[in-house]
């Protein structure tokens, strides 16, 4: 048995709703999932309650998006665990105000050069906590304009150098995230470090005892990323963890949920790490 502990729903940036990815897990086999959707813990408070209906147990979580302030890049942290999650209700709200400016500035760049309407893409946006650029393309899939999530047409609008229509997104600072994540009760693990280039981070967070974690298992690792984390989080006694970074159709490459997952010696260990930090 083992666990799916990076799973979003329709309340972020995920295709699927709350009660179909704790069906899925259900008919996947997969016991144990974590909720983890970007800056909100909305998704992951209903999981539970319809996970505990379907014997499907539901760890609260969800995944911040941060700025290393060495490099100037992203990096996401995953929030276990938290005992106090109105503590974080602040940094959830800052950051997704900042994501609801640049939305809105893009979709009106996006509708300059393509005639789609507001109205489309907040259709397929309803539900979720904001509007993502996922939810834009998915407005011009079905309006015709392109036929992928992630191919040309999203490059062409929204390449972080080159993209026509976008616009950066204010994000805080990853130790300032990780310090309010320890003082709400919560476990803080660096997701996906080979995706954002956050080896350097990964190294410093772990050295300095900052974080309790490291996702060792993604579906995006790169050759030879799964044994460097994994001898990073030996060396300095880090939980491993995986995840399938579920999202449903809004993903480059097929990957149900139970794609990566965590070995259940590491979720006793997640668990430790938090009693671990209680006292």
């Amino acid at each position: 048995m083992a666990a799916d502990l990076h799973c979003h729903t329709k309340m972020s940036d995920g295709s699927v709703s709350i009660d179909e990815v704790v069906l899925l897990a259900k008919t996947h086999g997969i016991p144990t999932i974590a909720v983890t959707d970007h800056d909100t813990f909305a998704g992951s408070t209903r999981a539970r309650i319809f996970g505990d209906r379907h014997g499907i147990k539901v760890i609260s979580g969800v995944e911040f998006s941060t700025t290393d302030p060495a490099t100037g890049r992203k990096a996401h942290i995953l929030c276990y665990l938290c005992d106090n999650t109105d503590r974080l209700e602040g940094l959830c709200k800052r950051t997704g105000d900042s994501r609801r400016r640049a939305s809105c500035i893009m979709l009106q760049k996006v509708m300059k050069l393509y005639p789609i309407t507001a109205e489309m893409v907040l259709r397929r946006a309803q539900g979720s906590t904001n509007i993502y650029k996922q939810h834009i393309m998915h407005a011009l899939i079905d309006a015709g304009y392109s036929n992928d999530f992630f191919g040309e047409t999203y490059h062409k609008l929204f390449n972080s150098k080159t993209g026509l229509a976008y616009f950066p997104v204010h994000y805080p600072d990853v130790h300032d995230v990780i310090g309010q994540i320890h003082d709400a009760g919560g476990v803080a693990v660096l997701a996906h470090p080979g995706e954002y280039d956050s080896y350097d981070l990964l190294e410093q967070l772990a050295k300095d005892h900052e974080i309790e974690g490291v996702e060792v298992w993604h579906p995006r690792n790169k050759p030879g990323d799964e044994e460097r984390f994994t001898a990073i989080a030996q060396e300095y006694g880090l939980v491993m963890t995986g995840g399938t970074d579920f999202h449903g159709m809004y993903t480059t490459v097929a990957m149900p949920i139970g794609t990566c997952v965590t070995p259940d010696s590491q979720l006793e260990a997640l668990k430790k790490a938090k009693i671990h930090l209680k006292k």
